[in-house]
């Protein structure tokens, strides 16, 4: 389970992408770097970390369910996950 604070760094650092993706979009495009550096470092989507919605986990993370791979596994096994079932042949 991942500190609090380090997820809500995370959450802080995705209002800044969003609020600044236009404006880092423009400058780009404009090709004015002298600007873009002055705009935060955490507004950069690179900075941006997946982690598990569940626990914070950062490693094992699974795109398509937002969770880690472990919490998916039991999830799944205890069938709270529809349409995903245990492969046996």
């Amino acid at each position: 389970m991942a500190k609090e604070s380090v997820k809500a760094r995370e959450v802080k650092r995705q209002k800044l992408v969003d609020k600044y993706a236009a404006k880092r979009a423009a400058l780009k495009a404009a090709g004015d770097y002298a600007a873009l550096q002055r705009i935060p470092k955490n507004a950069s989507p690179v900075r941006l970390h997946n982690r598990c919605k569940l626990t914070g986990r950062p490693k094992g993370y699974m795109r398509q369910f937002g969770i880690s791979r472990i919490n998916f596994r039991e999830m799944s096994l205890a069938g709270l996950i529809p349409g995903i079932t245990k492969a046996s042949w």
